[in-house]
């Protein structure tokens, strides 16, 4: 073989090894490019305020969904179909669980209903309520331990602004542990009737003139 045959084949072999370098360079900048736009997107969907939460709502209790708009936060609620909303339910936070909500269900214009989500757990925890329909809140009821159930209710009866009676369930089992009463208005309890062994029995009364503890429970444990 000549000088020049030799020389020849040596260039060949370096611009082989020279383009395969360049194509080895290019995959990876398209690799890595490639992870960045992955990565990037994975992020702006990460950060995206868009909610997935759907809220349906049954605020006459019929055991069907009510029909509702929504808008900017703010949901109308019509139960019965006739095309004017009977509540109002408020996203302050935009996490797509309302925060309270507002019932006028004789659409009367006049709220019977507040519930709130008091401590922010996305749940309803707090019931006021219009029973007398005089447009002040008598009756407060509330899920104290965010299991989805109320377990206390407070009773204004006379309108004075305070609680007469006072129902709460302590351990959650459904069953009443202890009844408050306070019949002459002064802020304080003048009879509370409580349920000592669990049994769903209020089995034991105290009351200003009757030492605490004193048993008042029949043979078929009512309270007399």
């Amino acid at each position: 073989m000549s000088e020049y045959d030799e020389a020849a084949v040596e260039e060949t072999v370096e611009e082989d090894y020279t383009s395969e370098q360049d194509a080895m360079a290019e995959e990876d900048y398209a690799s890595d490019t490639e992870s960045y736009d992955d990565a990037a997107l994975e992020e702006d969907y990460d950060s995206s305020p868009v909610s997935t939460v759907t809220e349906s709502f049954d605020v006459d209790g019929d055991g069907y969904e009510d029909s509702t708009i929504s808008s900017d936060g703010v949901t109308l609620i019509d139960s019965d179909g006739d095309g004017d909303a009977e509540a109002i339910a408020t996203d302050y936070d935009g996490d797509g669980i309302s925060d309270d909500l507002m019932v006028d269900a004789d659409g009367d214009g006049s709220v019977e209903s507040y519930a709130s989500d008091t401590d922010g757990d996305g749940m309803l925890d707090t019931y006021e309520s219009d029973t007398d329909g005089d447009g002040l809140t008598d009756q407060v009821s509330m899920d104290t331990n965010a299991d989805g159930y109320v377990d206390s209710v407070a009773t204004d009866s006379n309108a004075d602004g305070y609680a007469d009676t006072v129902i709460t369930d302590y351990n959650a089992d459904g069953l009443v542990d202890e009844i408050s009463v306070d019949s002459d208005a002064d802020g304080t309890a003048d009879t509370v009737l409580s349920d000592d062994d669990g049994d769903g029995f209020l089995d034991t009364a105290y009351t200003e003139a009757v030492p605490e503890g004193d048993s008042f429970q029949s043979q078929t444990g009512q309270v007399i």
